[in-house]
C-alpha cells in the first residue's frame, strides 16, 4: 500500500471513528432522555394502545385514498413553508419571488412543483375517496356527521387551490382569479358582499393578493387541521366502515 493510500484510509478509519462516537453520544443522550421520560410517562404503553388495531380483511387499495390525501396535504404544509422563506406577498414582488424561487433558489423549482402538483393530486384523491365512501354507503348513520365533516374539508381542499392561483400574480391568475371572485355576485342579497370580501374593492389588487394569502396561509390551514383531528377522531371512534 502506497503512502498515499494509507493515508486516505487512516484519514476515512478516522472520519468513521468520529462518526461511530458521535451515533454513540447521540444513542446515549436520546436513550437517556427517552428512558427518563417513558419511565414517567409510559410512552411505549400509551403508543401501543394507541396504534395497535387490527385492519379488517376486508380492507382493500380504495381504502386509501383518505390516507393518500393525508399525506398530499402533509407534502403542501412542508413545501408551502419552504415557500415562504422566498415568496413576497406584493403586487411589485410577488411574480419576481415566484421567477426567484424557481430559477435561482436551489432545488427551488422542486419545492414549487411538488405543491403545485401535490395540491392538483390532492383535489383527485379526496374525490375517489368520497366516491368510495358513497359507494358504500358509509355515509349513512352513524357516520353521517363525518360525511358532513368530509364535504366540508373537500370544500376547503377547492378553496386552497382558489386562493393559492393568484399567489403567483401572473396574467393568468390574474383575469383567473378576476372572474372567479365574480361568480358570488350573482347570489342574491349577500352576494356581492362576498365579492367585496373577497377583492377587497372594485378590482383584484394589493388588497385582494394580501386577503387571497392571509386565506391561503393562515385562515384555511387551521380549520382544515381542526376538522382534520375531528374526522380522525370520529373514524377511531366508529371505526371502518364494513364491506358492502
Amino acid at each position: 500500500m502506497s503512502n498515499k493510500n494509507k493515508r486516505d484510509w487512516l484519514d476515512k478509519l478516522d472520519k468513521s471513528v468520529n462518526l461511530r462516537g458521535l451515533v454513540n453520544w447521540l444513542t446515549l443522550a436520546t436513550g437517556f432522555l427517552y428512558g427518563e421520560l417513558d419511565d414517567r410517562l409510559d410512552f411505549r404503553s400509551a403508543l401501543k394502545k394507541v396504534l395497535k388495531k387490527p385492519v379488517p380483511p376486508h380492507i382493500n387499495f380504495w381504502f386509501c385514498f383518505g390516507g393518500f390525501t393525508f399525506l398530499l396535504f402533509l407534502t403542501n404544509i412542508v413545501t408551502g413553508i419552504l415557500l415562504l422563506m422566498y415568496y413576497r406577498p406584493t403586487v411589485d414582488h410577488a411574480y419576481d419571488s415566484v421567477v426567484h424561487i424557481t430559477n435561482n433558489v436551489p432545488f427551488g423549482w422542486l419545492v414549487r412543483g411538488f405543491h403545485h402538483w401535490a395540491a392538483n393530486v390532492m383535489v383527485i384523491t379526496v374525490m375517489i375517496h368520497m366516491l368510495r365512501i358513497y359507494f358504500h354507503a358509509a355515509y349513512k348513520p352513524p357516520r353521517d356527521m363525518n360525511w358532513v365533516i368530509g364535504i366540508c374539508l373537500f370544500m376547503l381542499v377547492l378553496s386552497f387551490g382558489f386562493t393559492g392561483y393568484l399567489l403567483p400574480w401572473n396574467q393568468v391568475s390574474f383575469w383567473a382569479t378576476t372572474i372567479g371572485a365574480e361568480i358570488p355576485s350573482t347570489a342574491p342579497v349577500i352576494g356581492p358582499y362576498i365579492t367585496f370580501l373577497l377583492k377587497g374593492g372594485n378590482i383584484v389588487g394589493q388588497l385582494a393578493l394580501t386577503r387571497f394569502f392571509a386565506f391561503h396561509v393562515v385562515i384555511l390551514p387551521w380549520i382544515t387541521i381542526g376538522l382534520l383531528a375531528l374526522h380522525f377522531l370520529m373514524v377511531r371512534r366508529l371505526g371502518i366502515s364494513g364491506p358492502l
